[in-house]
């Protein structure tokens, strides 16, 4: 993930390059659920891991380390997979890539009024605004909070928004993963 843009931030960082690899994969993806590590203490608690992931402590900038966890149950709705999560003390913070369709602020006025949620889908699916968007919310134990958004139409890594505050719903899902 050699590409991924220098951030400040170890979370940041950890977003993009999270967002690096999903690129890589192309559009039309499941969610995919990341586990974030520290990277120097998965170094010297799992030496061979780290090996089996390139870490070979050469990249000082990566102090965390994301690990692609098993797919997400098809047909599960994602409130409810997320609702059954229970991470172990070694994982610092965790990560979720999802696509969805977005439409612009100004299309809300024109939401039909009591749709169902399939008759909503639909309608936002044939709305001739509407955006995909894949969207990288990652989220650490001790709440900090960080997301990429990456639009179909501007695929670039130069056009991948970034901000804390992109997606609160889905980072406040995140967090309560790590709640008791």
């Amino acid at each position: 993930m050699s590409n991924t843009p220098m951030a400040a931030n170890p979370l940041t960082r950890a977003v993009l390059e999270i967002d690096e690899y999903v690129s890589g994969l192309g559009w039309d993806q499941p969610a995919r659920l990341f586990a974030l590590v520290d990277t120097a203490r998965l170094r010297a608690e799992q030496p061979s891991l780290a090996d089996r992931l390139g870490l070979d402590g050469g990249d000082e900038t990566a102090a965390l380390t994301p690990i692609e966890q098993d797919e997400i149950p098809a047909g599960k709705p994602l409130d409810e997979f997320l609702g059954t999560i229970a991470w172990p003390d070694a994982v610092t913070g965790c990560a979720l890539t999802v696509e969805r369709l977005m439409l612009p602020p100004s299309a809300e006025a024109e939401v039909p009024k009591d749709l169902d949620e399939a008759a909503l889908t639909k309608w936002v699916a044939e709305h001739p605004e509407r955006q995909e968007v894949r969207m990288t919310v990652a989220v650490l134990r001790d709440g900090a909070r960080e997301s990429a958004l990456r639009l179909r139409e501007k695929d670039s890594p130069t056009e991948v928004l970034t901000g804390s505050d992109l997606v609160p719903g889905l980072a406040q899902a995140l967090t309560a993963t790590f709640e008791d």
